[in-house]
């Protein structure tokens, strides 16, 4: 006796669901559950594809999260500066409130977290582009720790937002800007 036949678009609906709840509701207050009984599947559809919530999440945001652009304004500062709103940006939706939550339950499941690393180096590759365009452009001489960069851009701006204080204004932006501008091109004189 054969079941049910599969659906091939399930596993889309259940992402789908789980980013459509992740951003309305947050982290926190999503459940497999909720999940499943929201895009009209069973449980066991989702704890199948999914042990864990966390599992989900890092799926959804390899799904749902919009690519990062590449400004390629013609100088790194301006590669920078655009890096840096696109991050204020992204961290100022209300959604990631619930993130905290998230990035303390990546550091408990090791699939979970093999998904998020993956998805944040693809993600940073805009900024690595910028950077060697930089290289190549004689801004500075040689490619930094990329990484490390990345954190210097996005570390002040996702601290801002998971301590609750108000996203960062235009100014601050600046500084954060010329502050990893001039650790990169060893200027110590602002503009």
């Amino acid at each position: 006796m054969a079941g049910r036949p599969r659906d091939p678009d399930l596993e889309q609906r259940l992402l789908a669901t789980a980013w459509s709840l992740l951003t309305s509701h947050g982290y926190d207050a999503l459940t497999l559950t909720q999940v499943a009984a929201q895009s009209g599947a069973h449980r066991t559809d989702v704890y199948r594809r999914w042990r864990s919530k966390v599992r989900l999440v890092a799926d959804v945001l390899d799904a749902y999260l919009p690519p990062v652009p590449d400004p390629d304004t013609g100088t790194l500062h301006g590669d920078l500066r655009a890096f840096a709103q696109d991050l204020a940006g992204a961290w100022d939706e209300p959604w990631n409130d619930g993130l905290v939550g998230f990035l303390a339950d990546l550091r408990g499941d090791a699939e979970a977290g093999r998904t998020f690393r993956a998805l944040a180096v693809r993600r940073s590759q805009p900024l690595v582009d910028a950077i060697a365009r930089a290289v190549r452009r004689g801004e500075i001489t040689e490619v930094p720790e990329l990484p490390f960069v990345g954190n210097l851009l996005e570390g002040p701006v996702m601290h801002r937002r998971m301590f609750g204080g108000a996203p960062m204004t235009p100014e601050e932006l600046d500084v954060v800007t010329w502050s990893v501008h001039r650790l990169l091109t060893g200027t110590t004189v602002k503009p």
